[in-house]
């Protein structure tokens, strides 16, 4: 603004040189100019004043417009924010199964032994487990009982009794009972019961045909038995049961389906003292 400012007032003071009395003087010299009288001084400084207006206000719109604008990053940036998209992305991949492990290990922090809690069964007074890992490869397959001091991954298929002082990890077929530290079966195919003294998961494409006793459970496939769990039992989105859950508490996820009754028999609260 003081650029045009003072600009129109050198314009003024040359237009009043050049105006009154009709001439120009320089030193002793005098030459006379013609004028033109139909000029208005005003209002040509009032145009150039409109002038002077519209491009100040030109000149904050681009300003504004600047500032506005985004700004453009550097070929370095650009890569940048491209990685940061990609980690994102690669983040929320298999969330359905990190869902599980944590629900997984909540139901483990919130697992509590209730005074009113039936006798204890033979799979919590195994002895601790050794850090040896058995493998039953997919192509493997034993007719008999199989047991072990350490834990069991099964990928072939057993007909028999399974007992491990360890965690029982179940991806093939397992024809008879099962005795465990904790138990894991994904797309596996059970059948006979499973008893162990931790956390029983059935992951999704899981088929279980009989009774489970546990802890803890989170059941995400097929059951068909009762489900007896002494602590919290989750039921995801994809389970189908068919049978009856006792438990300390239940947790029913929307898509579920049930048929069969649910007892919170290990349940801290009196029920009959609250209608008494």
């Amino acid at each position: 603004m003081g650029f045009f400012k003072e600009f129109k007032e050198d314009f003024s003071e040359a237009v009043d040189e050049l105006i009154p009395g009709g001439g120009y003087s320089d030193g002793d010299d005098e030459v006379d100019l013609p004028v033109d009288n139909s000029i208005d001084v005003d209002t040509e400084l009032s145009k150039l004043d409109g002038l002077l207006e519209q491009a100040t206000k030109k000149a904050e719109a681009d300003d504004a417009r600047d500032k506005a604008a985004p700004k453009v990053t550097s070929s370095a940036d650009f890569v940048a924010e491209k990685e940061k998209a990609r980690t994102t992305v690669n983040n929320k991949k298999n969330t359905e199964e990190i869902k599980m492990e944590e629900t997984l290990r909540n139901t483990n922090d919130t697992a509590m032994e209730p005074a009113s809690a039936p006798a204890s069964t033979n799979s919590s007074q195994m002895a601790p487990a050794s850090d040896e890992n058995a493998v039953i490869t997919s192509g493997m397959r034993i007719n008999g009982d199989l047991e072990s001091t350490g834990s069991i991954d099964v990928e072939g298929v057993i007909q028999g009794n399974v007992t491990c002082n360890g965690k029982l990890t179940v991806t093939g077929t397992i024809v008879g009972n099962s005795m465990s530290s904790e138990f894991f079966a994904d797309s596996a195919k059970i059948e006979g019961e499973i008893n162990t003294a931790g956390t029983v998961k059935v992951g999704v494409g899981s088929v279980v045909v009989g009774n489970i006793t546990a802890t803890s459970a989170v059941i995400a496939g097929a059951v068909k038995g009762d489900i007896d769990v002494q602590g919290p039992v989750v039921v995801d989105t994809s389970a189908v049961v068919m049978g009856n859950i006792k438990s300390r508490s239940v947790q029913i996820n929307n898509g579920a389906v049930i048929e069969g009754f649910c007892s919170q028999a290990y349940a801290e609260v009196d029920v009959a003292s609250v209608f008494a």
